[in-house]
């Protein structure tokens, strides 16, 4: 019998990334593991972060490889240019670690993953963690919220994967 398939969702950030594992199962995923990963603040040196996140990423897809990983999208605000191309290069510490290990990678829109998993694509993050704690059977809201962000991609990516292909 194939053991059960599982989805990485990935939070990317340069203080904290946020991951959660979900394992598939009939009736509903089921957490396998989530946390953060802390690369340091920004007084840190960039490549000693990304080289954080990169590894941390690696160990995750080592432990528990993962059929697919499931990433939010990178948002860029025109007023905030340099933040977009930092967390592009946290992104392509994620993608290459995923590369490296032959794992798919789905991106989804924060908007995405909220209307999939909330209903409502502008959910605040409060509403995200407390449907996390619902859909997933968990006794309190996830914490800090990139945890629970997390969960959502890896969460929305499950859902989307069940719905038939449009041809």
């Amino acid at each position: 019998m194939d053991e059960p398939h599982c989805v990485l969702g990935i939070d990317p950030g340069l203080n904290i990334t946020g991951y959660g594992v979900l394992q598939r199962h009939p009736t509903r995923p089921i957490v396998r593991e989530a946390g953060v990963l802390r690369p340091g603040d920004a007084k840190n040196d960039l490549t000693m972060r990304l080289k954080a996140i990169y590894d941390g990423v690696l160990e995750l897809l080592e432990q528990f490889k993962p059929e697919a990983m499931a990433v939010e999208q990178l948002y860029a605000h025109y007023a905030h240019p340099r933040t977009a191309i930092l967390m592009g290069h946290a992104r392509g510490a994620i993608f290459l670690a995923a590369a490296q290990r032959g794992v798919a990678v789905f991106s989804y829109s924060a908007t995405r993953i909220k209307k999939t998993v909330t209903g409502h694509g502008r959910a605040s993050k409060e509403q995200v963690q407390r449907t996390i704690e619902r859909e997933l059977g968990l006794k309190k809201p996830p914490e800090p919220p990139d945890v629970a962000d997390a969960l959502a991609v890896a969460l929305c990516h499950v859902h989307l994967m069940k719905l038939p292909s449009i041809v």
